[in-house]
């Protein structure tokens, strides 16, 4: 497995910015951003490929954009517009091949994203 580490959680008002960071130790196939928030089940929020193809969920079009740098094997999640229904903790993932060709994920331990009204 990989190791992830997170950055970049805090309190930002309404209307406000963050940036989620996550580097990963090892080179992977592609990486993302699920949530979980109080009572709820955990989401996708954004994902994307070593190529570079991305994937959103629909609470975080247009709002929210991920990228990577591969040379560094971190991707970034920048977060824009927030709202307090984005409160939640932020976990990152990837992906990679094991030596039997399966895909398997390694998780970050998560980083507390607080959106205040």
């Amino acid at each position: 497995q990989v190791r992830l580490v997170e950055s970049g959680g805090g309190l930002v008002q309404a209307g406000g910015s963050l940036r989620l960071t996550c580097a990963a130790s090892g080179s992977v196939r592609g990486m993302g951003w699920y949530r979980q928030a109080p009572g709820k089940q955990r989401e996708s929020v954004a994902s994307i490929t070593s190529g570079g193809t991305t994937g959103y969920a629909d609470s975080a079009k247009g709002r929210f954009t991920i990228s990577q740098d591969n040379a560094k094997n971190t991707v970034y999640l920048q977060m824009s517009s927030l709202k307090p229904e984005d409160t939640a903790i932020y976990f990152c993932y990837a992906d990679r091949f094991s030596p039997t060709l399966q895909i398997t994920r390694s998780w970050g331990q998560g980083t507390q994203v607080t959106v205040s009204s």
